[in-house]
């Protein structure tokens, strides 16, 4: 694997960092740091998605066919580098990143013209409807029912654990249409609008969003809800496939940029914050160690993923070694918030407020970055169960990678 950087590399990389100074509003970087996981509103992603459309940059690992704009491996690694430096909104996967891949795949021509141009121009919010009330990493065996009626489907049954699925205008879901002696086989993969009558989106209120505060998570409920068969993707009872195939791609993201950023984030607080015997914790040796040894492992991680980026660059797909990153990247994360708690130490405690509202009069407890630290902690204790949990996905290595 070649780690030389060429002079086109370093141009490339300068336009992406020039581009980012002039079209990140400087309003959306200050609202981003003082919210729990940098979150923004449905409107700020949308305006961010559509800025990147409109320069070329929008779905940028789909192939040109479909209008992605073609990085190599280089230039991808080089542009996560830039945006993860600079904070920028994360690109909300489910319809770019998840059901994309899936209806290029899968999908008929019809469905491909119909979907695929407004996925990538960010004119539809998508969401993913998987988990259910008891069928959480047991995916086989989930309960809401598709029953055939004419030409279309009467869905019945609950979603959970969904996110952002106030805001969406479409839902890829698993149903069930059929009975089977092997339950995986009586799945089916359907795309539902969300403004169909009979769907009811239920908040989730989770430990790190206060009341009024930012809403994530949600139950989706289908009562009676008719979606054309035409929405189905691919054949009736072949959906399992259809799901892996997705999970592939929610799981084989890249971690190490956004981990590098973290700690960097982590190593300019704790040289404000003290170590309790008159210096910088930075200067603290037991804490140096941690974030030394932090640092090595994201290091192990990046060239991990670097040697995946390029066996992707000639056409494969991530396949199983997605749950590699997926479990590793996902420890990481977790284990920075553990850091950033250790850091801030006593200012986690008042946390309700992570992010005043305007006209409030009062200040917040701390420092701003202290602010975000105890419900990032909270939220990333999730990172480790989404997208199949860490002891699935080690079982997967174990027989897919190690050929156990």
């Amino acid at each position: 694997m070649d780690l030389e950087f060429s002079q086109e590399d370093f141009e490339f990389q300068q336009e992406v960092r020039a581009w980012i100074d002039e079209n990140y509003p400087q309003e959306m970087r200050q609202r981003r740091s003082r919210s729990p996981g940098g979150s923004l509103s449905k409107e700020d992603y949308v305006y961010w998605q559509q800025a990147l459309y409109d320069n070329g940059w929008s779905g940028i690992n789909w192939p040109k066919e479909y209008g992605g704009p073609c990085f190599t491996a280089t230039q991808q690694y080089l542009y996560d580098l830039e945006m993860s430096a600079a904070g920028t909104p994360a690109i909300i996967p489910f319809g770019q990143s998840m059901v994309a891949p899936v209806i290029m795949e899968f999908g008929t021509q019809e469905q491909k013209d119909k979907y695929l141009p407004d996925i990538l121009a960010s004119k539809v919010w998508w969401c993913q409807g998987y988990s259910e009330p008891g069928a959480g990493s047991d995916l086989a065996s989930l309960g809401t029912k598709a029953v055939r009626d004419g030409d279309h489907y009467v869905v019945n049954g609950t979603k959970t654990w969904n996110t952002l699925g106030q805001h969406a205008d479409m839902i890829f879901c698993l149903v069930r249409t059929s009975n089977e002696d092997i339950p995986q086989k009586g799945i089916s993969f359907l795309l539902i609008d969300m403004h169909t009558p009979g769907i009811d989106v239920q908040p989730i209120v989770t430990i790190d969003n206060p009341p009024k505060g930012y809403q994530e998570i949600n139950m989706v409920h289908f009562d009676e809800v008719k979606v054309p068969v035409e929405n189905l993707i691919g054949e009736e009872g072949k959906g399992w496939t259809y799901a892996k195939y997705l999970l592939e791609f929610e799981r084989g993201n890249a971690y190490s940029h956004g981990l590098k950023a973290g700690l960097n984030h982590i190593k300019q607080m704790a040289l404000s914050e003290q170590n309790g015997q008159g210096t910088s914790l930075m200067e603290d040796e037991e804490f140096a160690q941690k974030l030394s040894s932090t640092e090595i492992a994201i290091s192990a991680m990046e060239f991990t993923e670097l040697r995946i980026l390029s066996s992707i660059s000639t056409g494969k797909n991530v396949g199983p070694e997605s749950s590699l990153l997926k479990c590793r990247g996902t420890e990481l994360q977790q284990e920075l918030t553990e850091l950033a708690v250790e850091t801030v130490a006593n200012y986690t405690v008042p946390f309700n407020h992570p992010a005043p509202e305007k006209g409030l009069n009062y200040e917040p407890i701390g420092p701003d970055y202290a602010n975000v630290t105890a419900p990032e902690y909270f939220n990333t204790r999730k990172v480790s169960i989404y997208a199949g949990s860490n002891e699935i996905q080690r079982n997967i290595m174990a027989k897919l990678v190690l050929g156990l």
